[in-house]
């Protein structure tokens, strides 16, 4: 058993060298203002799309897809599905929506919407808090299996993943993110398609036995129903739908994803965006989905070569004790890629909330591109050594259960925030007050169902946050229009409404 080996550290810190490189290389340009949080016009629409895919593809996804799979069915490789849901909803009301209004940030179009500068700031403060914990995370994680399995103490690997994602962040702004995104999500992709190919060619009966291990259960369990008629309940149904609304909310009310959409008004490139980030979703999500099956039935074959039964660390554990030398330090570098991509791209999106969201709504007097990009970069270097130290907290504390209850709870912040955006784009009579009843009582609810009712299937929640959102707001602004004879009527073209009109 050779695990780790010094070509596969030597390897690991070569690739972590060009990946900082390739990030200043590509901040070589000052950038200021605009060009800081939206690129400088020359990002090309498939770099955007590669990004989207590498933020979206978390390491909690690298490590635990291939887990599921082994340790259970296919039955969650249908959230992937959830694409076919979300990618059209997206392209058909809102890619438009945010083109012609040329938004700042995600959070920018709560107030054109709703002519409200507190909502957008709370909208920004929601997704900070919310991007500052899964941002630590995504740290600890990650560090955690790659120090078991190298012997490298943990701490030290928290703070150069930290480091280098906060100097390149720093920097360059979202072009340079933008560019080191594309490099790691493509350094992902090759890595774990070969570690596929290796090991169907290491499987006795190679895919044959894969396909007689789904004939035998591995794909659907007998008691997962494709379809239940109660959608609280799990069933195949209700988690595509659910996870094309959950998806679909990151596309619309995430800061780190929209900000990839402002890159450009073009809305052909921005539906090229989106199609191409599904295609490589759903592919990436079908090889982990092998791979998990696979080593199942590797495992099965070779007992004796198992070196560990946690099921979230299988993947990593193969890719330690049975790849060759070198592919083991570039798939180990292909895990630390997934972190450092979603860590910079939150790094970045949470110096442009605040900067754009927060600090100049409330500040006084217009603040020059020149300080808001200095406000942006203290803010991206502040956060990231936040993070850090959050990161090595977990990490060296028996805190999993508080951590996993935290991202639990913050996880649910993007289908409360979707509401709003889905009630404003969707509605023409919903009103400020609306909005914020509507928040509040969606959050509420959905807080006391995740901690008081455990039957109802979490892929449900995004139903139950919009589905709220909409009812209760347009009951309120209806009713507050009623009482106070209010008329006013929205922008025409921040509602689904005004973008159907203009693009006939």
């Amino acid at each position: 058993m050779k695990g780790f080996t010094i070509i596969d550290l030597i390897i690991l810190i070569v690739y972590l060298g060009a990946v900082l490189f390739a990030g200043l290389h590509f901040s070589k340009k000052e950038m200021k203002g605009k060009e800081f949080f939206k690129g400088d016009g020359t990002i090309p629409w498939w770099v955007t799309s590669v990004s989207i895919f590498a933020t979206l593809l978390s390491p909690i996804s690298f490590l635990s897809l291939a887990g599921n799979s082994y340790g259970g069915t296919w039955i969650l490789w249908f959230a992937q599905l959830g694409m076919l849901i979300a990618i059209p909803l997206a392209i058909r009301f809102f890619l438009p929506i945010y083109s012609k209004l040329d938004i700042d940030t995600a959070y920018h179009y709560l107030e054109l919407r709703f002519k409200s500068k507190g909502l957008r700031v709370l909208g920004a403060v929601m997704f900070i808090v919310y991007q500052i914990g899964r941002m630590s995370i995504i740290m600890y994680l990650p560090s955690m299996v790659l120090a078991n399995l190298t012997g490298i103490n943990v701490n030290i690997l928290i703070i150069v993943m930290g480091v280098i994602a906060i100097i390149y962040s720093y920097t360059g702004g979202l072009k340079s993110v933008l560019w080191t995104d594309f490099i790691q999500g493509s350094v992902l992709l090759v890595g774990v398609t070969f570690a596929l190919i290796f090991l169907v060619a290491h499987i006795n009966g190679g895919m044959g036995s894969i396909f007689d291990a789904f004939a035998a259960g591995k794909f659907i369990g007998a008691d997962e129903p494709w379809f239940d008629i109660n959608f609280l309940k799990n069933s195949v149904f209700i988690i595509v739908l659910g996870a094309g609304l959950n998806t679909c909310s990151s596309y619309i009310s995430s800061q780190d994803i929209v900000q990839r959409f402002t890159t450009t008004t073009d809305t052909k490139k921005l539906n090229k965006m989106m199609l191409t980030n599904g295609a490589l979703s759903i592919f990436i999500a079908t090889v982990f989905y092998l791979i998990g099956t696979g080593l199942y039935v590797f495992y099965g074959q070779n007992p004796e070569l198992a070196q560990t039964a946690q099921q979230d660390q299988i993947f990593a554990s193969f890719i330690a004790y049975q790849l060759p030398v070198g592919i083991t330090g570039i798939l180990l570098a292909a895990i630390y890629a997934a972190s450092q991509s979603t860590l910079s791209t939150g790094l970045n999106s949470v110096a442009t909330s605040w900067t754009l969201d927060i600090q100049a709504r409330l500040a006084k007097k217009e603040m020059s591109f020149k300080l808001q990009t200095r406000i942006a970069q203290f803010v991206s270097l502040g956060v990231g050594i936040v993070a850090i130290l959050i990161s090595m907290v977990l990490a060296n504390g028996e805190i999993k259960s508080a951590y996993e209850w935290f991202n639990g709870f913050m996880g649910l912040v993007l289908g409360v925030l979707a509401g709003t955006f889905v009630l404003g784009a969707f509605t023409k009579k919903a009103t400020t007050l609306g909005a914020y009843v509507a928040f509040a009582v969606s959050a509420i609810v959905i807080i006391w169902v995740k901690y008081t009712q455990p039957g109802v299937s979490i892929w449900s929640y995004s139903l139950i946050t919009i589905g709220i959102s909409v009812v209760v707001g347009m009951i309120v602004s209806l009713i507050q229009r009623a009482v106070t004879g209010n008329k006013d009527v929205p922008d025409p073209v921040t509602t689904i409404y005004g973008i159907s009109r203009k693009s006939k």
